[in-house]
């Protein structure tokens, strides 16, 4: 009787732990009961009917597949080694299970197809410029086929295109030869422009000297009107002296005025450092002109000093 019970908590034992599954939080189960669905449960606990139902979990997060290495030939018959990796995740469980044996081979090799494919229709140049695009054109194709496959493809990315040795020692002359090129135009460019900014401070300089010149003969020439206004006012007050002094009448102070003007023609005359100077027959009236002029200067300071005469006179 003891045995039978034993054997009886046992068989239920066993029955319960096939009966309580745990399904994980990033995890979907679906239940299937003598090999028909029956539904789709979340995250927690379920209880099915042991050797009866079934429970197949599917996993929801994002999932990698590491597409293998392949020769693909390019537009321009380059053989180049290519492969990639593919990011899905899973959006209906039920599709996933059913409508698609294996995903992972099925999805490998439909990224194969479709990477020789896209690169048999670019040159070498633009295969290996432009990745974005390949990624973009595969990822797209993959998506729309997997989509009845309850999966979504969330990017494509080539991990490495490898062109053969010769070729890729070709690429790196080219690329030497060009850097060299643009080495040869920068230098170039900087000599040139070394010149211009020479010449540019050349004709800088040359302006400012120019400009300092002139600025320099402009104020001489303020200079020398200013010396000649002056001395055209010092004949004008001496004038006015000469006519104050002697008291003459208006005829004979037109003669002194002709004289001192006179002299001053000497005088510029004498400057020329001329050996010889021809006077006009007509200088005897000047000459006297100047030597009134010249009493009258002499007799200016008495004039100035009327009080000494006065006391000369009371004497």
């Amino acid at each position: 009787m003891g045995s039978i019970l034993v054997i009886a908590a046992f068989v239920v034992f066993i029955y319960i732990v096939n009966a309580i599954k745990i399904v994980k939080p990033y995890e979907k189960g679906l239940i299937v009961r003598l090999g028909k669905y029956q539904k789709t449960v979340d995250s927690g606990l379920t209880l099915i009917v042991p050797f009866i139902d079934k429970i197949i979990k599917v996993d929801m997060r994002e999932q990698v597949i590491d597409v293998p290495p392949q020769h693909v030939i390019t537009k321009d018959n380059v053989a180049v080694e290519v492969d990639a990796v593919v990011y899905y995740e899973a959006t209906d469980p039920f599709k996933l299970v059913f409508n698609v044996a294996n995903f992972n081979i099925a999805s490998t090799k439909l990224a194969q197809t479709n990477l020789r494919n896209i690169i048999g229709d670019l040159s070498l140049d633009e295969t290996l410029t432009s990745r974005e695009t390949i990624n973009a054109k595969v990822r797209q194709i993959l998506d729309d086929a997997t989509d009845k496959w309850g999966v979504k493809v969330g990017r494509v990315e080539l991990q490495r295109i490898d062109p053969p040795a010769d070729v890729t020692e070709a690429m790196h002359r080219q690329m030497k030869a060009e850097r060299d090129r643009r080495a040869i135009i920068l230098e170039a460019e900087g000599k040139k422009r070394s010149r211009v900014l020479v010449a540019e401070g050349d004709k800088q300089a040359a302006i400012e000297r120019a400009t300092g010149e002139a600025e320099a003969i402009k104020r001489v020439a303020e200079a020398s009107k200013f010396k000649l206004e002056t001395e055209a006012e010092g004949e004008k007050v001496a004038i006015e002296r000469i006519f104050s002094a002697s008291r003459l009448k208006e005829g004979k102070v037109a003669n002194d005025v002709i004289a001192l003007r006179y002299l001053k023609a000497l005088a510029e005359i004498a400057e020329g450092k001329a050996t010889k100077l021809i006077l006009p027959l007509e200088t005897s009236g000047i000459l006297g002109s100047i030597a009134g002029i010249g009493e009258m200067f002499k007799k200016e300071p008495s004039l100035e000093e009327p009080g000494k005469d006065e006391k000369t006179e009371q004497k």
